[in-house]
Protein backbone atom coordinates (compact mmCIF):
# COMPACT_ATOMS: atom_id res chain seq x y z
CA UNK A 1 0.00 0.00 0.00
CA UNK A 2 1.22 3.28 -0.84
CA UNK A 3 0.14 5.99 1.90
CA UNK A 4 0.58 9.83 0.85
CA UNK A 5 0.63 12.13 4.07
CA UNK A 6 -1.13 15.80 2.76
CA UNK A 7 -0.84 18.79 5.10
CA UNK A 8 -2.60 21.85 3.80
CA UNK A 9 -0.54 24.16 5.89
CA UNK A 10 2.77 25.28 4.58
CA UNK A 11 5.24 28.49 5.79
CA UNK A 12 6.69 28.62 2.91
CA UNK A 13 4.34 28.05 0.00
CA UNK A 14 0.86 28.19 1.35
CA UNK A 15 -1.74 25.13 0.17
CA UNK A 16 1.15 23.92 -1.54
CA UNK A 17 -0.53 20.23 -2.23
CA UNK A 18 -3.04 21.31 -3.81
CA UNK A 19 -1.36 24.00 -6.48
CA UNK A 20 -1.77 23.49 -9.91
CA UNK A 21 1.22 22.06 -12.14
CA UNK A 22 -0.27 21.38 -15.62
CA UNK A 23 -3.71 21.20 -14.48
CA UNK A 24 -3.87 18.28 -12.00
CA UNK A 25 -3.29 19.90 -7.80
CA UNK A 26 0.03 18.31 -6.89
CA UNK A 27 -1.28 15.71 -4.57
CA UNK A 28 -3.14 14.39 -7.51
CA UNK A 29 -0.44 14.30 -9.91
CA UNK A 30 1.76 12.30 -7.36
CA UNK A 31 -0.84 10.27 -6.26
CA UNK A 32 -1.10 8.93 -10.38
CA UNK A 33 2.45 8.50 -10.63
CA UNK A 34 2.28 5.42 -8.19
CA UNK A 35 -0.97 4.27 -8.85
CA UNK A 36 -0.17 1.37 -11.22
CA UNK A 37 1.67 0.40 -8.36
CA UNK A 38 -0.23 -0.32 -5.35
CA UNK A 39 -3.36 0.98 -3.95
CA UNK A 40 -3.09 4.61 -3.14
CA UNK A 41 -4.14 6.43 0.01
CA UNK A 42 -3.83 10.28 0.58
CA UNK A 43 -3.99 10.80 4.44
CA UNK A 44 -5.12 14.27 4.83
CA UNK A 45 -5.18 17.02 7.47
CA UNK A 46 -8.29 19.13 6.07
CA UNK A 47 -11.27 18.47 3.83
CA UNK A 48 -10.40 20.56 0.63
CA UNK A 49 -7.44 17.91 -0.17
CA UNK A 50 -10.08 15.43 0.35
CA UNK A 51 -12.25 17.32 -1.81
CA UNK A 52 -10.12 17.74 -4.13
CA UNK A 53 -8.91 14.28 -4.41
CA UNK A 54 -12.37 12.57 -5.00
CA UNK A 55 -12.79 15.13 -7.83
CA UNK A 56 -9.71 13.29 -9.29
CA UNK A 57 -10.91 10.00 -8.27
CA UNK A 58 -8.23 9.35 -5.63
CA UNK A 59 -8.56 7.81 -2.41
CA UNK A 60 -8.21 10.26 0.77
CA UNK A 61 -9.33 10.35 4.64
CA UNK A 62 -9.26 12.45 7.25
CA UNK A 63 -6.39 12.18 9.85
CA UNK A 64 -5.83 14.33 12.38
CA UNK A 65 -4.62 17.69 12.28
CA UNK A 66 -1.93 17.77 15.02
CA UNK A 67 0.21 14.85 13.78
CA UNK A 68 4.10 16.23 14.34
CA UNK A 69 5.67 14.44 11.52
CA UNK A 70 3.91 12.82 8.30
CA UNK A 71 4.94 9.54 9.67
CA UNK A 72 1.93 9.53 12.44
CA UNK A 73 -0.21 10.96 9.72
CA UNK A 74 0.22 7.45 7.55
CA UNK A 75 0.38 5.20 10.79
CA UNK A 76 -3.25 6.66 11.98
CA UNK A 77 -4.70 5.71 8.22
CA UNK A 78 -3.14 2.19 8.13
CA UNK A 79 -4.82 2.15 11.88
CA UNK A 80 -8.13 3.38 10.27
CA UNK A 81 -7.65 0.82 7.53
CA UNK A 82 -7.33 -2.15 9.48
CA UNK A 83 -3.60 -3.06 7.53
CA UNK A 84 -2.38 -6.18 8.42
CA UNK A 85 0.60 -6.16 10.46
CA UNK A 86 3.01 -7.78 7.73
CA UNK A 87 1.86 -5.40 4.64
CA UNK A 88 4.44 -2.98 3.48
CA UNK A 89 3.37 0.60 3.35
CA UNK A 90 5.39 2.97 1.31
CA UNK A 91 5.48 7.01 2.41
CA UNK A 92 5.27 9.25 -0.40
CA UNK A 93 5.67 12.72 -0.27
CA UNK A 94 2.65 15.10 -1.46
CA UNK A 95 5.34 17.61 -2.89
CA UNK A 96 6.73 14.78 -5.30
CA UNK A 97 4.77 15.11 -8.18
CA UNK A 98 7.56 13.91 -10.44
CA UNK A 99 8.72 10.97 -8.41
CA UNK A 100 9.85 8.19 -10.77
CA UNK A 101 7.81 4.81 -10.54
CA UNK A 102 11.04 2.99 -10.54
CA UNK A 103 12.32 4.58 -7.22
CA UNK A 104 9.13 3.23 -5.30
CA UNK A 105 9.33 -0.07 -6.49
CA UNK A 106 13.07 -0.25 -5.95
CA UNK A 107 12.39 0.49 -2.59
CA UNK A 108 9.54 -2.20 -2.21
CA UNK A 109 11.83 -5.05 -3.75
CA UNK A 110 14.43 -3.90 -1.03
CA UNK A 111 11.35 -4.34 1.73
CA UNK A 112 10.15 -7.30 0.17
CA UNK A 113 14.12 -9.21 0.38
CA UNK A 114 14.42 -7.99 3.99
CA UNK A 115 10.81 -9.55 4.91
CA UNK A 116 12.37 -12.83 3.36
CA UNK A 117 15.41 -12.72 6.00
CA UNK A 118 12.81 -12.30 8.69
CA UNK A 119 13.98 -9.07 10.09
CA UNK A 120 12.32 -7.81 13.10
CA UNK A 121 12.15 -4.45 11.99
CA UNK A 122 11.59 -3.37 8.38
CA UNK A 123 12.39 -0.20 7.36
CA UNK A 124 13.49 1.46 4.09
CA UNK A 125 14.70 4.70 2.35
CA UNK A 126 16.19 5.69 -0.90
CA UNK A 127 19.83 7.58 -1.93
CA UNK A 128 21.28 8.66 -4.75
CA UNK A 129 24.86 10.55 -6.01
CA UNK A 130 25.08 14.33 -5.67
CA UNK A 131 28.56 16.28 -6.23
CA UNK A 132 30.00 18.10 -3.87
CA UNK A 133 28.58 21.45 -4.57
CA UNK A 134 24.85 20.07 -3.93
CA UNK A 135 26.21 18.95 -0.83
CA UNK A 136 26.62 22.02 0.71
CA UNK A 137 22.92 22.71 0.30
CA UNK A 138 20.96 22.42 3.72
CA UNK A 139 17.65 21.66 2.32
CA UNK A 140 19.08 18.56 0.30
CA UNK A 141 19.73 15.83 3.33
CA UNK A 142 22.76 13.37 3.14
CA UNK A 143 23.43 9.98 4.25
CA UNK A 144 26.17 8.36 4.97
CA UNK A 145 26.42 4.02 4.83
CA UNK A 146 27.74 0.94 6.45
CA UNK A 147 28.71 -1.93 4.60
CA UNK A 148 25.33 -3.34 4.20
CA UNK A 149 23.90 -0.19 2.69
CA UNK A 150 22.45 0.56 6.06
CA UNK A 151 22.23 4.32 7.15
CA UNK A 152 24.95 5.44 9.20
CA UNK A 153 23.59 9.15 9.79
CA UNK A 154 21.48 11.73 8.22
CA UNK A 155 22.36 15.62 8.23
CA UNK A 156 21.97 18.70 6.11
CA UNK A 157 25.08 19.34 6.55
CA UNK A 158 28.01 18.01 3.81
CA UNK A 159 28.39 14.72 5.09
CA UNK A 160 31.21 12.93 5.38
CA UNK A 161 33.92 16.03 5.94
CA UNK A 162 36.49 15.58 3.04
CA UNK A 163 39.97 16.12 5.00
CA UNK A 164 40.92 13.26 3.58
CA UNK A 165 40.03 13.88 -0.18
CA UNK A 166 38.06 11.61 -2.61
CA UNK A 167 34.77 11.54 -0.45
CA UNK A 168 31.55 10.48 -1.97
CA UNK A 169 27.98 12.31 -0.76
CA UNK A 170 24.75 10.85 -1.23
CA UNK A 171 21.50 12.70 -1.06
CA UNK A 172 18.33 11.07 0.74
CA UNK A 173 15.23 10.86 -1.14
CA UNK A 174 12.37 11.52 1.02
CA UNK A 175 10.69 8.24 0.61
CA UNK A 176 10.60 5.57 3.20
CA UNK A 177 8.66 1.97 3.44
CA UNK A 178 8.16 0.42 6.64
CA UNK A 179 5.73 -3.28 7.44
CA UNK A 180 2.50 -2.05 9.37
CA UNK A 181 4.20 -3.56 12.41
CA UNK A 182 7.45 -2.04 12.07
CA UNK A 183 5.82 1.37 11.05
CA UNK A 184 4.18 1.33 14.61
CA UNK A 185 7.24 0.70 16.36
CA UNK A 186 9.05 3.69 14.80
CA UNK A 187 5.55 5.88 15.85
CA UNK A 188 6.01 4.50 19.42
CA UNK A 189 9.86 5.38 19.77
CA UNK A 190 10.56 7.94 21.87
CA UNK A 191 11.91 11.06 20.10
CA UNK A 192 15.73 11.38 19.72
CA UNK A 193 16.99 15.21 20.64
CA UNK A 194 19.20 14.25 17.09
CA UNK A 195 15.88 14.70 15.11
CA UNK A 196 14.89 17.43 16.74
CA UNK A 197 18.36 19.87 15.92
CA UNK A 198 18.21 18.57 12.36
CA UNK A 199 14.52 18.32 12.03
CA UNK A 200 14.85 14.80 10.38
CA UNK A 201 12.44 11.96 11.88
CA UNK A 202 14.46 9.32 10.41
CA UNK A 203 17.19 10.05 13.05
CA UNK A 204 15.14 8.55 15.79
CA UNK A 205 14.93 5.20 14.20
CA UNK A 206 19.25 5.32 14.22
CA UNK A 207 18.81 6.53 17.50
CA UNK A 208 17.42 3.58 18.84
CA UNK A 209 19.73 1.35 16.86
CA UNK A 210 16.75 0.27 14.20
CA UNK A 211 18.06 0.08 10.63
CA UNK A 212 17.12 1.81 7.58
CA UNK A 213 18.46 -0.51 4.77
CA UNK A 214 19.44 2.02 1.81
CA UNK A 215 18.44 2.03 -1.78
CA UNK A 216 21.06 3.45 -4.17
CA UNK A 217 18.96 4.79 -7.54
CA UNK A 218 18.93 6.85 -10.32
CA UNK A 219 16.42 9.94 -9.33
CA UNK A 220 16.52 13.38 -11.18
CA UNK A 221 13.35 14.55 -8.86
CA UNK A 222 13.03 16.46 -6.36
CA UNK A 223 10.48 18.22 -3.46
CA UNK A 224 9.07 20.96 -3.48
CA UNK A 225 9.29 23.58 -0.77
CA UNK A 226 8.60 27.01 -2.42
CA UNK A 227 7.32 28.71 -5.61
CA UNK A 228 10.55 28.69 -6.98
CA UNK A 229 10.62 25.02 -7.00
CA UNK A 230 7.44 24.94 -8.42
CA UNK A 231 7.96 26.70 -11.29
CA UNK A 232 11.66 25.14 -12.02
CA UNK A 233 9.65 21.67 -11.71
CA UNK A 234 7.63 22.74 -14.48
CA UNK A 235 10.07 23.53 -16.41
CA UNK A 236 12.00 20.48 -16.02
CA UNK A 237 9.18 18.21 -16.39
CA UNK A 238 6.22 19.55 -18.31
Amino acid sequence: MIIIPARLASTRFPQKVIADIGGLPMVVRTAKRVSHLDRVVVAADDELIISTCKEHGIEAMMTSTTHKSGTDRINECANILQVDDNELIINVQADEPFIEPEVVESLINRLKKLQDKKEDFIMGSCYNAINADSAEDPNLVKVVLDDKDNAIYFSRSRIPYNQGGGAKYFGHIGIYGFSKKSLKEFCQLNDAPIEDIEKLEQLRAIYHQKNISMVKVASTGFGIDTKEDLQRAIDIFL
